[in-house]
């Protein structure tokens, strides 16, 4: 069975392209204010599409009760979507965007001085088509209360496995 190696790209001997960036941001200590602003945090993430070169298709979001925001910007690239929990001073971002002429890493910049983190995280995780997913082999979902044709990890196969890093970016 040929495992993918979703750091590398490699599928057995094969090197694959990647198709898309996705990168994950956690953003924390920032001011509870920013994080239950919905229109600063449309505006903001609009602002990151545009910074990214991406294009911008539509928007939505929704303040919940007491506090906290959940906001997506949808780009014919991908997407960017932001869950914010002000009494945590903590946000979840996830920038995905396809093609070369955008750069999800500079949207993840311009939301970390956006916010004023006191502190973020970030993982970029190329994402990569080597064949119609269904045929990919390895740990798959239930699909209808049955898992089909999964493989079953090992600890020692789980803990051998690279994991993406959390790294500082400058900006």
């Amino acid at each position: 069975m040929e495992m993918l190696n979703l750091l590398s790209g490699q599928l057995g001997d094969r090197s694959l392209a990647p198709v898309g960036i996705h990168c994950i941001l956690e953003l924390y200590d920032c001011p509870s204010n920013l994080l239950n602003d919905v229109e600063f945090i449309k505006d903001s993430l609009r602002r990151a599409a545009e910074e990214a070169g991406a294009t911008l298709l539509g928007e939505l979001a929704h303040q919940f009760d007491p506090q906290g925001v959940t906001a997506l910007a949808l780009l014919a690239e991908s997407h960017i979507s932001m869950h914010t929990w002000p009494e945590n001073g903590y946000a979840a971002v996830d920038v995905f965007t396809c093609g070369h002429h955008t750069d999800p890493e500079i949207a993840c910049r311009f939301l970390v001085q956006a916010f004023q983190a006191g502190q973020h995280g970030y993982c970029k995780l190329p994402r990569r088509t080597p064949r119609p997913a269904l045929e990919v082999r390895g740990a798959q979902l239930p699909v209808d209360g049955a898992v089909r044709n999964a493989h079953r990890t090992t600890l020692e196969e789980a803990a051998s496995c690279q994991e993406p890093k959390y790294v500082q970016i400058s900006g």
